[in-house]
């Protein structure tokens, strides 16, 4: 029993990711880093439920989360609520290595960036498997998706990596079985409604880190 309850955890749910994403902005659209962190968890599973294609970009996020719920648990937890807050704080006390890697423990700022690249990756993925009508053609969107965001701000050997892992890729149907929801067109409604709010997030903590120059953090 014990052991089909946390295959049940394990398990991918888009539900469950739009209602987090959902939960993410405040009124005033700061973003809040608890609910984004819990956005990631479920898009982690669904990185998992794919098998290993995924492993060299679920691993790190699920390492960056990590480092995120230290933060949030730690004793200047109040100052990472959400992401305005966390920005504010670090660039404020400098904990923020504007050139390099310092010695201290990697800041939530960075932290996040490698998350915020992710996830525009998935988006624009999952933004392809709604709209497109082609079965087959998944490997071709993948990497289409990755060559628009994450490949940018990877060494040639995880690109190559990558693309290989892509060519292997299930169909389209498969995907959306995976995301347990219900029948395909019940997918592509879904996938409608979480994809805005996913690039809201996006796009907010996007110009944030635009605003004060940390979208090529190293």
């Amino acid at each position: 029993m014990a052991g089909s309850e946390a295959s049940e955890n394990q398990r991918f749910c888009l539900q469950e990711v739009l209602d987090t994403f959902k939960l993410c902005l405040s009124e005033n659209k700061e973003v809040y880093l608890e609910h984004y962190v819990a956005g990631w968890r479920g898009l982690v599973k669904f990185l998992n439920s794919l098998g290993s294609v995924f492993g060299f970009i679920s691993k790190d996020a699920v390492n960056k989360i990590q480092i995120l719920v230290s933060y949030l648990g730690g004793e200047n937890g109040s100052q990472y609520v959400t992401v305005q807050a966390m920005v504010k704080y670090e660039l404020e006390n400098e904990l923020v290595d504007l050139t390099k890697r310092g010695s201290h423990p990697e800041s939530g700022c960075r932290t996040l960036l490698r998350l915020h690249r992710a996830l525009r990756w998935l988006e624009l993925f999952l933004e392809r498997l709604r709209t497109s009508t082609e079965d087959g053609k998944t490997p071709v969107m993948c990497a289409e998706a990755y060559n628009e965001s994450l490949a940018q701000h990877h060494p040639w050997l995880i690109r190559k990596a990558a693309g290989m892992a892509f060519c292997v890729l299930p169909g389209r149907l498969a995907f959306f079985e995976v995301m347990n929801v219900g029948p395909p067109e019940q997918v592509v409604i879904m996938l409608g409604e979480a994809l805005p709010l996913i690039s809201e997030v996006y796009q907010i903590t996007e110009e944030l880190y635009r605003k004060h120059n940390l979208l090529d953090l190293p």
